[in-house]
């Protein structure tokens, strides 16, 4: 009898008040504000993702960071590279240096793949390692 720990309920859209309610079907979406539109596949799709920023219950908050895909092998979730510089004092020099940051996808961007340029925003803790959700694919990988 642990009522606390009850899950919010995934609705098609029906009880939500919050947002915007769109199309013929009723589909719940929401603008995650930060000048970054709502994609099409998010409007029209009739996927079920309560971790989505645009049809879940997931605010997007802080840091805003670019990265390339390294790796899309988990479910609904990619692991991004952010490459940088540190600097050395000693040596008066620059040493490169990166970090490996895990990401949900939702399945309005399932269509990306391994090397293309993605927008992560942080958001709540969705997991034991993923912080952040992908808003925006910015470029794509060159094909061969």
């Amino acid at each position: 009898k642990q009522w606390y720990q009850r899950r919010v309920a995934i609705t098609a859209g029906k009880k939500r008040q919050v947002g915007t309610k769109t199309g013929k079907d009723i589909r719940w979406t929401k603008n995650v504000g930060l000048g970054i539109k709502t994609p099409v596949e998010a409007i029209q799709g009739t996927y079920i993702d309560k971790k989505c920023p645009f049809t879940g219950d997931v605010a997007i908050r802080g840091r805003l960071l670019r990265g390339i895909v390294r790796s899309m092998k988990m479910k609904r979730t990619l692991t991004i590279r952010r490459d940088y510089l540190h600097y050395i004092k000693k040596y008066n020099r620059f040493e490169k240096r990166h970090k490996n940051i895990s990401a949900h996808v939702s399945p309005a961007f399932l269509d990306m793949k391994q090397g293309d340029t993605v927008l992560v925003g942080q958001c709540r803790p969705l997991s034991k390692t993923v912080r952040f959700n992908v808003l925006k694919e910015i470029a794509t990988a060159a094909s061969d």
